[in-house]
């Protein structure tokens, strides 16, 4: 699992640059992990309605620092397929954006904090947390069903631990969070750099924005990762004529990419000496 201890060590770092250009040390984002964790009961089971933001990203750890169980999941689900869950799980607390427009009925607001809100339900969850339990994620595309991925506190922790040293990663770096963080990739990519001190970038502003472009060079981000999809669109917007020196790290996943954009994203990347 991410440690408190461990994230405390970097103290000093800075944890996270949002959009909106504010900034936050590991220290300040340790602050916010413990209020909220003082609003939750031990091992209770939390919807984290998920968004690339500061709010999001502090519950999150929040609940794996403390050993509360989330289930991730998209901040924008339709309200039918977010009940449904809720009936199906039973969640102590659901951990929403403020101006979220899914309306939780019979909860009790336990806290506003970082343009978040935690709320409990009335739900009386009858079954047990396996001790070892630390996550749950939607599949791929199954974002309506009730059915959930189960990850243990060492599936996070070896998962994270050998991205981040295959990788080389350090707190030098800085990732730009064009993945969601309700997806295992997206989600990936946050844990892996946290546990070395490294700087996120988040937004969640997608490729076909100006604004993304923009934050990405003026906080020179470091790597940049995501799907097949993702690298068609960079070669539409004819990313092999951009010039961003500060991107030395290419990472995919989530499928095959195509053997022809996989040749021309390998032939760039030799060409300008970033990895891919």
């Amino acid at each position: 699992m991410i440690k408190y201890d461990l994230l405390e060590t970097f103290g000093g770092n800075t944890a996270v640059v949002t959009f909106d250009g504010n900034q936050y040390k590991y220290k300040e984002l340790l602050e916010y992990t413990q209020l909220i964790n003082k609003q939750l009961e031990p091992r209770s089971l939390v919807f984290c309605l998920a968004k690339n933001s500061i709010g999001s990203l502090a519950g999150y750890l929040s609940f794996i620092i403390n050993k509360v169980v989330p289930v991730m999941l998209d901040s924008n689900l339709d309200k039918e397929l977010l009940d449904n869950l809720i009936m199906t799980h039973k969640p102590e607390y659901i951990w929403m954006p403020e101006d979220n427009g899914n309306v939780i009925y019979g909860g009790e607001l336990e806290i506003n904090i970082l343009g978040y809100s935690l709320i409990r339900l009335s739900c009386s969850r009858d079954y047990l947390l396996h001790d070892d339990l630390g996550l749950l994620l939607t599949t791929s595309g199954s974002t309506g069903s009730p059915k959930l991925v189960k990850l243990t506190y060492e599936n996070i922790y070896s998962n994270t631990e050998s991205i981040s040293e295959y990788l080389s990663i350090d707190e030098n770096e800085r990732p730009i969070t064009l993945l969601p963080m309700h997806y295992s990739f997206g989600l990936s990519i946050i844990n892996s750099h946290l546990i070395k001190g490294a700087t996120i970038l988040l937004t969640n502003n997608s490729l076909m924005e100006k604004k993304f472009w923009s934050f990405l060079k003026t906080y020179k981000a470091t790597s940049l990762s995501g799907v097949p999809y993702t690298f068609e669109m960079l070669k539409k917007l004819r990313f092999f004529n951009m010039d961003i020196p500060s991107l030395t790290t290419i990472t995919q996943a989530g499928g095959k990419l195509n053997d022809e954009i996989n040749l021309e994203f390998a032939e760039y990347c030799k060409k300008t000496g970033k990895r891919f």
